[in-house]
């Protein structure tokens, strides 16, 4: 009887949860971190909304990938390079970002020889991940297009996972320069590691990480999950780092595009 109960109620818990909106974040930080920021996105949402959201969070990007690619998610947030993938592989459209463009930085030590990008060549590299959009993708891409340096073919490099693995490992001459973004280095919570560090490089702006919806989604249900992400409290937004939500399209990541091609990764 018991175990007849327990798969009653295993069952009951799967059919309430068939039409629940399901939402994937990249996973930029740990997900014991994403769950404490998040958690209270998705709860805002489910009263703005009056949907039943279910906060999915992966333990690395690959898995994110794999689940966002296959269309697994209703709505989720991503990198501006994974959002080109899903759109052409499962015609994911962007409709919110954040009003700031993203910016990429290369940091080097301060004590070394590399004083500009120039002085880059024939250096080791560290990036947090070979997809992760401007840490890795904007510097790659500004080195070749204004410098002509090619990482890819020439230059050495080593992915290390995260952005705070980076500049730990530039600071520690593991790398000679590392690739990163202005948020993470200042929130980095090691200061000897900062103050061993100078930022060599900032790249041009660019469209930051959209939320972007699986095309499977009802137009009336993607309206009510468009206006509460655009009008989230200002205390939501300071946990993303993010100061105000405009709505986008498809056409502003046309450059994301552009990248992708220069860089040859857009069919990876």
């Amino acid at each position: 009887m018991k175990k007849a109960l327990f798969y009653l109620v295993i069952s009951c818990f799967i059919s309430i949860n068939l039409h629940a909106i399901i939402l994937g974040v990249v996973p930029q930080q740990s997900p014991l971190k994403l769950m404490k920021v998040w958690a209270p996105i998705a709860k805002y949402l489910k009263k703005e909304t009056g949907e039943d959201v279910i906060l999915k969070v992966e333990s690395s990007i690959p898995k994110f990938e794999k689940v966002l690619y296959s269309g697994g998610y209703d709505i989720a947030y991503m990198n501006p390079y994974h959002y080109v993938v899903a759109h052409k592989r499962k015609g994911y459209i962007a409709e919110v970002r954040a009003r700031k463009n993203i910016v990429g930085i290369l940091v080097t030590n301060k004590n070394s020889s590399i004083h500009t990008p120039q002085d880059c060549k024939n250096k080791i590299f560290l990036f947090p991940a070979p997809n992760a959009f401007a840490a890795t993708l904007l510097t790659k891409y500004e080195l070749l297009n204004f410098f002509n340096i090619d990482i890819n073919k020439n230059e050495k490099k080593l992915y290390v996972n995260s952005h705070d693995s980076v500049y730990k490992g530039v600071a520690r001459g593991i790398g000679d320069v590392g690739g990163g973004i202005e948020r993470t280095f200042k929130n980095l919570n090691d200061k000897e590691t900062i103050n061993s560090l100078v930022i060599l490089y900032k790249t041009q702006a660019y469209p930051s990480h959209p939320f972007a919806f699986n095309p499977s989604l009802k137009n009336d249900t993607k309206k009510k999950f468009i206006k509460a992400i655009v009008n989230m409290p200002k205390d939501l937004l300071k946990q993303l780092s993010i100061k105000e939500m405009i709505k986008t399209d498809d056409s502003q990541y046309n450059i994301i595009r552009d990248i992708a091609t220069k860089l040859n990764i857009e069919n990876n």
